[in-house]
């Protein structure tokens, strides 16, 4: 259905109207005969017909479009007054914001929030309404806490509310301290799994670490046996040394004091001892 025309200021054109309710186009669509309709207006008609209830053209629901956008801004300018006008709202606004105006009009017939109560109120009344609304929820006047909702909720028993609001202050108490208390010991578990974790790997590294002071204490063994052989062998040769600059020192001398025949002779005795010294084996190891 359309918008009532009683509600427009001045006129409205022909091709603005519903050819089917003859109100202002809402949500408009446009057949292919270029006839509009309001969607609600063109859908209903369509479950009994096939065709355009203004030409007889046949139209299916899938042939209907947007309305042009010439006549869409035409439609959308077009000046109403506001459906709660007889309430005494006064707004005349274009058809494009009527939605959002009467959305938000303090003029508004809407329901009475509370429980129960089944009065309309102006929006703008509202609240003084609910003050007095015998629907209304208040607190004890003896101050238990309990909420009063009707007549009869004042006859209540305010020692028993109170007790019944202890028992679930209790049981809340107690559910809070399990869900901590799990909370808790799902954390520890966690903690403890990994530090065990964490001792496993420090306890390999541990071990690691173990394994190479080892082979390195035995290579510095190792290396220093090298090295008191290598000095053995260095004063062997050192001594070997000594005793051959001896034997050379005495060849030298007794070269001078011979004749040139005992010199042969005696040539012959330091050269067999020399040849001696030179054919005794030495064993020298070079690291």
């Amino acid at each position: 259905m359309g918008y009532d025309i009683e509600r427009f200021v001045g006129y409205v054109n022909e091709g603005l109207l519903c050819s089917i309710c003859r109100d202002v186009l809402e949500d408009p669509l446009q057949a292919p005969c270029e006839h509009a309709f309001c969607t609600a207006c063109i859908h209903g008609w369509l479950v009994h017909h096939s065709n355009c209830p203004e030409d007889r053209q046949v139209i299916d629901v899938s042939l209907l479009r947007p309305l042009y956008r010439y006549m869409k801004n035409d439609l959308n300018r077009l000046q109403l007054h506001c459906r709660n006008r007889e309430y005494g709202c006064e707004m005349v606004c274009s058809l494009e914001s009527i939605d959002r105006h009467e959305r938000e009009c303090e003029y508004s017939q809407i329901p009475c929030s509370n429980a129960g109560c089944t009065v309309q109120i102006e929006r703008r009344n509202l609240d003084g309404h609910l003050a007095v609304c015998e629907y209304r929820s208040r607190e004890c006047p003896n101050g238990c806490g309990f909420t009063i909702l009707s007549a009869e909720d004042t006859q209540h028993n305010c020692v028993a509310e109170l007790r019944t609001e202890l028992e679930l202050l209790r049981s809340e108490m107690i559910c809070r301290v399990e869900e901590a208390k799990h909370e808790m010991e799902s954390r520890l578990d966690s903690q403890r799994r990994h530090m065990v974790q964490k001792e496993s790997i420090l306890q390999n590294e541990i071990e690691e670490l173990k394994s190479q002071m080892s082979r390195m204490m035995s290579d510095v063994r190792s290396l220093m046996a090298a090295e008191r052989q290598h000095r053995q062998e260095l004063e062997q040769a050192e001594l070997e040394k000594r005793e051959l600059m001896e034997l050379l020192k005495g060849l030298q001398k007794d070269c001078r004091l011979t004749t040139t025949e005992g010199s042969r002779k005696s040539n012959f005795r330091p050269l067999t001892r020399l040849e001696s010294v030179k054919r005794k084996p030495r064993e020298v190891t070079v690291i």
